[in-house]
């Protein structure tokens, strides 16, 4: 869906993903899901795009990443498997960028990728939460 906020380019998205933690020996690795709300802005330059994006929602894990257990245990806090999700992200359609007409709408992007507990609002989880740095490719539909 796009929208012209203030007449700036933005769509907005209803968006899931699946991502695995591998958690280098020191517990089983696992899987986690994730619904959310994500905004992009859009910048057209020089026949590319880029774009700036800001996600909101929620995060289902089948494990608990050991860097949260051992935040929490340091702040004596609650874990959880569910909690909120956000992430900040910069990418670039590398179709356009490389002028590569079947890979527009191919994005090549960063994003930094937060789970929390909203400061104890979800599952009494004030300490405890993760960061994940990601390198990603996503196709748009």
């Amino acid at each position: 869906m796009s929208h012209d906020v203030w007449n700036l380019p933005i769509d907005i998205y209803l968006k899931g993903a699946m991502y695995r933690f591998f958690e280098n020996g020191y517990q089983n690795d696992f899987w986690e899901g994730t619904l959310y709300v994500k905004a992009y802005y859009n910048i057209d330059a020089w026949e590319n795009r880029a774009r700036i994006g800001m996600g909101e929602g929620v995060s289902m894990a089948s494990g608990i990443p050991i860097v949260e257990q051992f935040e929490a245990a340091q702040e004596k806090s609650n874990t959880s498997k569910f909690l909120n999700y956000l992430d900040a992200s910069v990418d670039v359609d590398i179709g356009r960028l490389l002028h590569v007409p079947d890979w527009k709408d191919i994005y090549l992007g960063y994003a930094l990728k937060h789970r929390s507990g909203i400061f104890g609002l979800i599952n009494k989880v004030r300490r405890g939460g993760s960061n994940y740095d990601m390198v990603y490719i996503e196709k748009k539909f």
